[in-house]
């Protein structure tokens, strides 16, 4: 039976995008305390006690754009060129609508930031409606799962804390590219992502451990070598330009995070907040070596597993393990991972339990931030902050741990399995691609 025209407009991919937009516009009401006062200073401690803080009113006024500074050129910034592209377009367009709201505003500087704030938002707004429909159209067969990222506690509280989701959204859409079998596509993706935020680039590893376990390697791997120039080639070009232009300010976002220490969020502030002599000032030789275990953990999951684990699956685990190792994790930096966790374990049981420890944590980190602007009177001493550091991190890794489970026994696996669970092992029956399509087990494919 055909369906009637017009008959189903509330598509799943439409009801998803429906409640996105319903979650996104509660974060904004959130952050309302904060707009009244127009964030006006980190120091009252209203925009922490009301869990309203977000970087983008305040790095309007500190990075110079205020001011009318080119980024990279006459201020630093700490962002890849394509994050500082956009704060530099919102910054004009900020400027324009003040002054056809009000052209002499009591505070010029505070004015525009709110502004700068708001067209933020709707960017925001934007790249996460765009991260749902690539969460639903890469596993065709379960569109409902796009629910599982527009109804996320995470995207509520972090969507407009930073520019984030602008990389969410260029490595959601290169997922879905790679999935289509269209590896250009896929590495123009990459590419753009990690002129954004940097964490994209792993995909390119991903790409490779799948492309390993590939029955016909040659051809897959002239599409992994075709992912790679691709990304290669749209990164270079849009940053070579921006290198040779301003080459101090370019390479400003290296130098930062090559020489911060250990930074809020991460299991090693944890770590130094309630053992300061454990890491003895070594955290970068420790985050290496964590890094080169973890790494080798999901190189040996990927090649050691029964069926060739999906794309995604080891995309949620090496980004996962990028922030359990890194110096900073900021709350918003979990919304890399959102999309990725619900490709991977679609199961809204598993995903909520992590992404409760995930909101714990915001508060606390606000809670905790609240202190440092009133050192006699904190909210929560140091010791709480870092028991939810490891509580984050110990959901966190619970979460990879299930996935994990599933490339081991694929039988568990929600995504793969097509016929009755009960009927299916690693060794007979039918599972899926990433992007949904069937295959016999023992005849992998590339995503």
């Amino acid at each position: 039976m055909h369906a009637v025209p017009g008959k189903h407009w509330w598509t799943p991919v439409r009801i998803a995008l429906a409640v996105g937009c319903v979650v996104l516009a509660l974060g904004v009401i959130t952050n309302k305390p904060c707009h009244d006062m127009s964030w006006e200073t980190r120091e009252d401690r209203t925009v922490w006690t009301s869990l309203c803080y977000t970087d983008v009113p305040f790095l309007y006024a500190e990075r110079g754009l205020a001011d009318g500074d080119l980024v990279y050129r006459d201020s630093a910034l700490e962002y890849p060129v394509l994050t500082g592209a956009v704060m530099q377009a919102s910054a004009y367009a900020a400027q324009a609508v003040q002054s056809a709201v009000d052209a002499d505003p009591a505070d010029r500087v505070v004015a525009e930031g709110v502004r700068f704030y708001e067209i933020t938002a709707v960017l925001m707004g934007v790249a996460a409606l765009v991260v749902i429909v690539a969460t639903s159209r890469t596993v065709p067969r379960r569109p409902w799962d796009a629910l599982l990222v527009a109804a996320s506690p995470v995207l509520l509280i972090s969507a407009t804390i930073n520019w984030d989701l602008l990389a969410v959204a260029a490595t959601s859409v290169a997922i879905l590219a790679w999935t289509r079998e269209r590896p250009g596509w896929a590495g123009v993706l990459i590419g753009i992502g990690a002129a954004v935020k940097l964490y994209p680039i792993l995909l390119l590893g991903v790409v490779f451990l799948v492309v390993l376990r590939e029955p016909e390697r040659l051809a897959a791997f002239r599409r992994f070598v075709v992912t790679v120039v691709a990304a290669a080639v749209m990164w270079a070009a849009v940053n070579v330009p921006v290198a040779l232009w301003a080459w101090d300010g370019w390479t400003y976002f290296f130098t930062f995070n090559s020489d911060r220490g250990a930074e809020f969020g991460s299991v090693w502030y944890a770590l130094e907040l309630l053992a300061p002599d454990l890491l003895h000032n070594d955290i970068d030789r420790m985050v290496v070596g964590a890094g080169l275990i973890m790494l080798g953990l999901v190189v040996v999951l990927a090649m050691m597993a029964p069926e060739p684990p999906r794309m995604t699956q080891l995309a949620f685990l090496a980004v996962a393990a990028f922030l359990l190792i890194n110096k900073v994790w900021s709350p918003q930096y979990t919304l890399w991972l959102v999309p990725l966790a619900v490709l991977a374990r679609p199961r809204w049981r598993e995903l909520l339990i992590w992404q409760v420890a995930e909101v714990l944590y915001f508060v606390s980190v606000w809670f905790y931030l609240a202190g440092f602007f009133d050192p006699s009177n904190p909210m929560i001493s140091g010791d709480v902050y870092a028991w939810s550091i490891l509580l984050r991190v110990g959901a966190l890794v619970w979460l990879c741990g299930v996935v994990c489970r599933d490339i081991i026994r694929p039988e568990h696996d929600p995504v793969r399995r097509v016929s009755d669970p009960a009927s299916c092992s690693h060794r007979h029956g039918t599972y899926a691609r990433d992007d949904g399509r069937a295959r016999t087990a023992g005849r992998p494919t590339s995503a």
